[in-house]
Formats: structure tokens, sequence, C-alpha cells
């Protein structure tokens, strides 16, 4: 406790990094200020019955910080920002040209970025469009009758809540104490445990407290296992060689490199989140088509994505995949070869160069490969759980434990950075 009280007084004490996190704060304020101004005309009390009714759409919901079920003016929350993410660092692998320009360093990084914009515009008009289209399936009544004037005024309104995430994520990201992007995400997890906890209570029954001791088992074993997998790391030692300059000795250190376990954080969650969603969210929009043949296929489509074990193991897989995937992406070990060579440093018994890059890639896959299998048990841990019990908010809270854990440790790595930076400088 004393620890913490610590942390806040040397935060409160440093200018910058003060105005850094108040900033961070007052852009969670907007963004939870404008999840609350639902989009006029809508019927509320019919829209959260609606989400009530449909699993997938309470997961979104989740996802969105509770934005969708007030259709508020950023409910489309995001998403749209993230799956340009994805595509785009999907394209850099297979595209020559554009991976070129990744490894072009920050020029190439905020080109890329700004492509990430453009990208998010149309992939919010057709979610937006998406949405309005499947709220308008609901059995009751939620948009009443809309007019041309005023379906293109709703999409313009998504669109634009979902630029204005994107700047406002952008913006708390530019700051270095946390990424924009889960920090929102967090926000939203975040202000959605009062009501939860709210209707925990008022629908509590005794018949349910082993059901609430296993979740709380649960909850512990996913905090635990998140912190340790974060905090986990593999020193490589590197030795710098000594260097004569005229009177002086330069280098003859012994230092090390560490490789973290687990270098994605909490992006293959969410990228996990995100393409589990993608199938039975089109498949929504296909069940009032005309062709009985369509119908049945959305039916089965949906069907087996709220299959417990379909979604666990496409979950366990994607979780796995995304943090290799992201791991290659934000780790280059041909690049951190090449910059100890320049330095004068070495791996002991490792040749400089190529050899030193492959045995940083051979080490970082095996040591990856521990923290993909940890992370992607630790996310389905909660549905194994929700088998037992049958309880399906076992599953939700388990996946918002996971990100909450993650952003906050993330954070307070970043915000323990910036207070090293500043006391190296003073």
């Amino acid at each position: 406790m004393n620890r913490v009280l610590n942390t806040i007084v040397r935060i409160w004490r440093l200018r910058d990094l003060r105005r850094s996190v108040l900033f961070v704060l007052a852009m969670l304020f907007a963004f939870r200020v404008a999840a609350h101004i639902p989009i006029p005309g809508v019927d509320l009390q019919n829209l959260k019955a609606f989400f009530q009714s449909n699993e997938i759409l309470g997961l979104l919901n989740i996802f969105s910080g509770g934005t969708m079920e007030n259709f508020s003016v950023v409910a489309l929350g995001i998403a749209p920002y993230i799956t340009a993410s994805i595509i785009f660092q999907l394209l850099a692998m297979v595209i020559p040209a554009l991976e070129a320009i990744q490894k072009e360093g920050e020029a190439g990084q905020r080109k890329i970025n700004q492509w990430t914009r453009y990208a998010t515009v149309p992939l919010a008009v057709l979610q937006a469009f998406g949405m309005i289209t499947l709220l308008k399936q609901s059995p009751r009544p939620i948009l009443g009758s809309l007019t041309v004037g005023n379906y293109a005024l709703m999409i313009l309104t998504l669109v634009a809540g979902t630029l204005f995430l994107m700047w406002i994520g952008e913006l708390i990201s530019e700051r270095k104490i946390g990424n924009g992007i889960s920090l929102l995400i967090f926000a939203g997890i975040v202000a959605s445990l009062p009501t939860n906890i709210q209707q925990a209570l008022v629908t509590f029954d005794a018949a349910q407290i082993t059901n609430f001791i296993l979740f709380a088992v649960i909850s512990m074993i996913t905090i635990v296992g998140v912190v340790l997998i974060t905090q986990a790391q593999r020193n490589i030692p590197v030795s710098y060689a000594r260097r004569v300059r005229g009177m002086r000795m330069y280098g003859g250190v012994d230092t090390h490199l560490p490789l973290r376990v687990n270098m994605a954080g909490v992006i293959p969650i969410i990228f996990a989140i995100s393409i589990i969603l993608f199938p039975p969210m089109v498949a929504q929009f296909f069940l009032q088509a005309r062709s009985v043949f369509i119908v049945r296929f959305a039916q089965w489509i949906i069907g087996v994505f709220q299959n417990n074990l379909v979604y666990g193991i496409l979950y366990f897989v994607l979780v796995f995949i995304f943090t290799y995937f992201y791991t290659a992406v934000v780790f280059h070990p041909s690049q951190i070869a090449e910059n100890l060579q320049k330095q004068g440093g070495f791996i002991p018994g490792i040749r400089p160069g190529k050899p030193t890059a492959g045995y940083l890639q051979y080490v970082t896959s095996r040591v990856i490969l521990v923290g993909a299998l940890f992370l992607s048990t630790i996310a389905i841990l909660p549905l194994i759980l929700q088998r037992v019990t049958g309880t399906q908010a076992l599953a939700l809270g388990g996946t918002s434990i996971l990100i909450v854990v993650s952003v906050v440790i993330e954070t307070l790595a970043q915000i323990e950075a910036q207070l090293t930076m500043h006391e190296y400088e003073t």
C-alpha cells in the first residue's frame, strides 16, 4: 500500500507526467459521456431486450463498453479501427512493398497509420449499415420508420463517433502511459461493472453460491496467471567488447537483453475476439433472407459459434496464433542483432550478425510458445467453468478480467518507465 501511495506521489510531483495522466483521465471521461448520448428516435427498452436475448450481441456490447446497448453516438466503438489495423498487419506479411514501408521506422509507421485511418471510414460505414439493418430485424420495433435521410444521418453519426474514439485513442497513445485503444476497451469494461454487480445482487439466489465461489476462484487464477505471464522474461546475456580510444577504455560491460514471455500484451485477445465475433455477426443479417437455404445456413453459423466447445477451441487457437503474429510484428531479431553489432555487443558463444539473429529468433520462439499456451489456456478457463456451472456470465466476466488485468499491467509498466526516465534525467 505504501508503495502505491509513493508511486502516486511521484507521479503528482512530475509536472509532465501529472499532465499526461490527467489528460488520459479526461479523454476517458469524454468517452464515457459520449457513450451515454443515444441517437434520437431509438426505443431503448426494446433495444436492451433485444441485446439481452442475443448472446453474440451481448458480447459485442461488453467490448463496446455498453455503447451498443443504448445505441449511443459511439455505438460502433473502435472495432472498425481494430479491423483496419489487423488488415494492414496481415497485408504487411504478404506484400513486400508494404513490408518495406513498415521497416522504414517511424516514417513508415506514420504512413501505415494514415492508411489505417483511411480504411477505418469505409469499414465503419459498412458496420453502421449492418448494425442498423440488424436492429430493424428485431421482433419489437427499435428504430421505428426510417426515411432515407434518417438512415444516412444515423450512419454518418455512427461513423463520426468511431472516428472520434480513434482520435481519442491516438491522443492517449501519444502520452506514452498506455495503449489508447486498449484503455478505451478497459474503460468500457470497468464502467459496466457496477451495473453487473447490481444485477447479480438483485437476482441472487442461495443455490448460486457455488457458482459465485467458482467464479471468484477462476477470477483469481486468471489474475495471478496474467500477472505472472506478463511480468516473466528471459534474459539473454550480452557482452560489449573493450575499445581503446586515446588514453581511455570503453566497453567491457556485461549486461542482458530481456525477452518478455508475452510481448504482445492484450492485443492477441482483442484480435481473437474481433475475428470470432465476425462470422456470427454477418450471419445475423441473413436471418430474414428470402432464400430458405441462406436462412438455414445463417442459423447454422450462429449455432456453431454459440457452441461452447467450438467457441473455446477457436478462442484458444486464435489467441495462440495472434500471440506469435503480433510478436513477429513488434520484435525484429535481425534489427536487434544489427544494432548489437554496431554497438560492439555480442552474445557469448554466438557470432555477430545473422547467427545472432537466428539465435534470438530461436529463443524467442521457445519463450513465446510458453506464453502463448499459457495465455490461451487462461483465456478459455472461464468457458470451462461455464460448461460446469451453465452460467453465461462467467465466460464474459473471465474475458473481461483478462483484458482489464493485461491493460492495467501494461499501463503501469509504461508509467514506471516514465518515472524512471525522469529520475534518470534529473
